[in-house]
């Protein structure tokens, strides 16, 4: 039995009150980030040292003494907020992040975090039990399994106005292997398609970003020609921002239950380790960034490992498109625009058709060893 993380997200319906409380939760976090920041950065100007999570938590005791206000929300969150702010810290000195910056007001995305503390956070007859919140009601499309122990949980208002629970839970699975060498799929990525099957199945990817192209060129439009930091600018911004979270939405539905469709039907499925940066082409870098197909291959991999099967990743040197699925020859150029490949053996055949061939039996091969 191993112990795994996952996480369940919901919408909820909050009343005023707790609407109101909840925007307040975001503005005491935003301030007590901003506030310890500064102090950070003023103690490392003045006497060139850091300060540390446990002296800041101290403070905050302090701090809460003079502004009674941070009384009224929850005090995990405040605490969290702390932690949150020296992680970003020591991602700086380790040089994996950049320097921590001030959170805006205007952020179109707020978000605090709570710890599951002596059972406070909890599901009773389909409603949620949230610290200071009391009851949340919440659109529970799945159910969280009474197996899972609740750890944490964040609270977030996305651009649109939509308030939504991510509920992260700690469970204990023996995950059993299946049989990976039988039912096995290979993936060719393709621009247009998302993707090509060795089973000639096809992404048929909407294009969400595409779609909306257009109308989202004419809202970035008049925002630039609006007064930054002018009301109407922020009016506007906030169009804009709801805009790119209906295609982010929308792709990521699609990519959901496309990737379970896959691993519902496969024991195995066969892909390239792609270098998507080496990827970004003339003309072609907007499919690449439109498909997703980084973004795929994750939800492949953690629904393959749930469901006791496999995704084998090949080589990305592997000449996939190069190689005939018929006789093994191997092309020493293949221009782009040539989507039928065409072998001396004969073979005519459609190039990502002729790759995903191709990728499933180097796959093939990685699984007998």
């Amino acid at each position: 039995m191993e112990k795994y993380n996952k996480a369940f997200k919901f919408r909820i319906l909050p009343t005023k009150e707790q609407e109101i409380l909840i925007n307040k939760t975001f503005g005491c976090t935003r301030l007590i980030y901003n506030m310890f920041l500064e102090k950070r950065i003023k103690i490392y100007e003045n006497e060139k040292k850091s300060t540390s999570y446990n002296t800041q938590t101290k403070e905050l005791t302090s701090l809460k003494k003079e502004l009674e206000f941070l009384k009224e929300v929850d005090s995990m969150s405040l605490q969290i907020t702390l932690k949150n702010l020296d992680k970003a810290f020591q991602g700086f000195f380790k040089k994996i992040t950049k320097f921590p910056k001030f959170k805006s007001k205007r952020n179109t995305r707020k978000s605090y975090s709570t710890n599951n503390v002596n059972n406070s956070i909890r599901v009773e007859e389909g409603k949620l039990k949230f610290p200071k919140l009391k009851i949340l009601k919440v659109k529970f499309h799945r159910l969280i399994p009474t197996t899972h122990k609740i750890k944490s949980a964040t609270i977030s208002c996305e651009p649109n106005g939509a308030y939504f629970v991510s509920i992260l839970t700690e469970f204990y699975q023996e995950i059993k292997p299946i049989p990976s060498k039988n039912n096995i799929v290979g993936l060719d990525y393709s621009s247009k398609e998302l993707f090509v099957s060795s089973e000639n199945q096809r992404g048929h990817s909407p294009k969400f970003y595409s779609q909306y192209q257009d109308k989202l060129a004419k809202e970035q439009r008049i925002l630039a020609r609006r007064t930054k930091g002018s009301n109407n600018w922020y009016k506007q911004k906030l169009k804009v921002s709801r805009l790119h979270s209906k295609i982010k939405n929308s792709r990521a539905d699609y990519l959901h239950k496309l990737s379970k469709e896959l691993i519902d039907k496969y024991n195995s499925i066969c892909i390239e380790n792609l270098d998507l940066k080496s990827m970004k082409i003339k003309n072609l870098a907007k499919h690449t960034f439109d498909n997703a197909w980084g973004m795929f291959v994750l939800m492949l991999e953690y629904k393959a490992k749930f469901a006791g099967k496999q995704v084998v990743k090949i080589d990305k040197y592997f000449p996939s498109s190069k190689t005939c699925s018929s006789c093994g020859s191997v092309k020493s150029i293949l221009e782009l625009n040539e989507r039928i490949y065409n072998c001396n053996c004969g073979l005519s055949i459609d190039r990502d058709l002729n790759a995903s061939y191709n990728i499933l039996a180097e796959g093939k091969k990685l699984l007998a060893y």
